[in-house]
């Protein structure tokens, strides 16, 4: 099967170089249709891959999450996790006795680094050496009733911790598999309770590409950098309306594909915008504010669908011609999301999209309208309709372009990136210029009275300007 470059009719020869794979003989490591619906999960709680850890082999549920790059597994007991890797049951396993420690958007873990050996019940073939953390504590992180207890991080290394010397998980099994460096994600949860059975399905494909899991054409937009899966969004659109905003508030920071966020998150000046333009153009203009906030929740009677009254909401990407976008769009249905039904008569709805302090992040509020292509050995992620992003048998995702770029800046993305090792030394730096700071203050302080400026009547002295007053705390 040869797969169709970004919005074109045309073929394209397939080569070594450009990460995509051919479906192969089932014998081989690459068995793509194998792979189909091996994920479980929700947008609620995360989408998740059951694999095999250690000699003898331990099943756990691992979350998938294209927005970190660490593999790590619970290894002690916690109240939240149904099941744990216990290292000394394993004859494989190595520690490395080093300390890793994990912070995300929400929650933390500590653990150890270890090597030991995995496989993939639904996916590749054969068994591979990976590094893997062990989760001794952690701290919102394994939340009541999430049926994972591990997590798969899919980014790059740049993100890994304690280093990116520590080789991440994909990596491992491109070198040792020989497997392209490409792999593809959907999410099949559109229209259904995030807070559900846990039992919606998906599928992550490592290597290439499944031709069934998406319909029409893959459209591509360039990885702006290596770290995050970090994207150039030129707009917004509601309702087929522009928001008009300047294209770099889009990409604030950073613009991310992250599978492990739940919401589309906009920052605060496109949320404020969004909410504003879906108030305007929906049929209902008295709405609670903590609707939009995420305070509240919206309830219908379960016969109404509530999704007629809200607009679509369109994002546009640069294409990899530069002098072209794309949009991909999605209905009320993926971000008005059923969450709670109360009684027989009401169902209950959140809204899908929060705003954002740090970042842009198209997650799975997306994502689920989606099968998503994470080309790497071509720096490119892809967009293409999924088949199993439907509402009551009808689409709620779509794809279109291209357009031009004329009416948006040549690059929407800040020149200047802040990675969290440069901001790492520029907290030293500062820390180390008030540490001299307050060494001199020390040393005037122990001068002699009599070495000391005499102050005259014309002197003005401010405690208010001290540095010792405002000192880092």
């Amino acid at each position: 099967v040869l797969l169709r470059p970004a919005g074109s009719g045309r073929r394209e020869p397939l080569g070594d170089a450009d990460g995509l794979a051919l479906a192969s003989e089932p014998a081989g490591a690459l068995n793509f249709l194998a792979m189909v619906e091996n994920l479980q999960g929700d947008a609620g709680r995360g989408y998740y891959l059951e694999m095999l850890i250690g000699t003898p082999p331990q099943a756990l549920n691992i979350l998938v999450d294209t927005g970190s790059s660490n593999f790590a597994v619970a290894g002690a007991p916690n109240a939240d996790v149904t099941t744990y890797f216990n290292p000394e049951l394993s004859s494989t396993y190595k520690s490395q006795g080093i300390d890793v420690t994990v912070k995300y958007t929400q929650g933390s873990w500590t653990g150890m680094l270890g090597t030991d050996v995995i496989t993939i019940p639904k996916g590749i073939n054969g068994s591979y050496t990976v590094n893997i953390a062990t989760i001794l504590e952690s701290e919102n992180f394994f939340l009541p009733g999430v049926k994972w207890q591990g997590i798969l991080g899919l980014a790059y290394d740049a993100l890994v911790k304690p280093s990116s010397s520590v080789e991440t998980f994909f990596d491992s099994l491109v070198s040792q598999a020989k497997i392209p460096n490409v792999f593809s994600l959907q999410m099949c949860g559109a229209g259904l309770p995030v807070s559900g059975s846990g039992t919606n399905g998906g599928s992550l494909v490592l290597g290439g590409i499944e031709p069934s899991l998406y319909t029409g054409d893959i459209w591509y937009t360039p990885i702006k950098e290596e770290w995050y899966y970090q994207v150039e969004i030129l707009k917004l659109e509601v309702g087929g309306q522009n928001l008009n905003l300047d294209c770099r508030e889009y990409n604030a920071d950073k613009a991310i594909v992250d599978s492990g966020t739940t919401l589309l998150r906009l920052p605060q000046k496109v949320f404020s915008a969004v909410v504003q333009a879906i108030v305007h153009t929906s049929l209902i203009q008295e709405f609670s504010s903590g609707f939009w906030t995420g305070s509240q929740l919206a309830c219908w009677d379960k016969a109404e669908r509530p999704w007629s009254l809200f607009p679509k909401l369109s994002i546009y990407l640069r294409d990899e011609n530069s002098s072209r976008s794309f949009r991909i769009s999605i209905l009320p249905q993926l971000y008005i999301q059923p969450i709670l039904g109360i009684g027989e008569s009401l169902q209950c709805y959140r809204f899908g999209i929060s705003s954002s302090t740090n970042a842009l992040v198209i997650g799975a509020t997306v994502m689920e309208g989606f099968y998503v292509i994470f080309d790497r050995a071509q720096k490119r992620v892809g967009f293409a309709v999924s088949p199993c992003a439907e509402v009551d048998g009808s689409p709620v995702s779509e794809i279109e372009g291209p357009f031009t770029t004329t009416d948006v800046a040549g690059n929407c993305v800040s020149s200047v990136s802040f990675h969290e090792p440069v901001l790492w030394i520029a907290s030293y730096a500062l820390m180390s210029l008030c540490g001299i700071i307050l060494l001199v203050l020390i040393i005037l302080l122990l001068i002699p009275p009599r070495c000391r400026h005499r102050y005259t009547d014309n002197d003005v002295v401010n405690d208010e300007s001290s540095l010792v007053r405002h000192r880092w705390k």
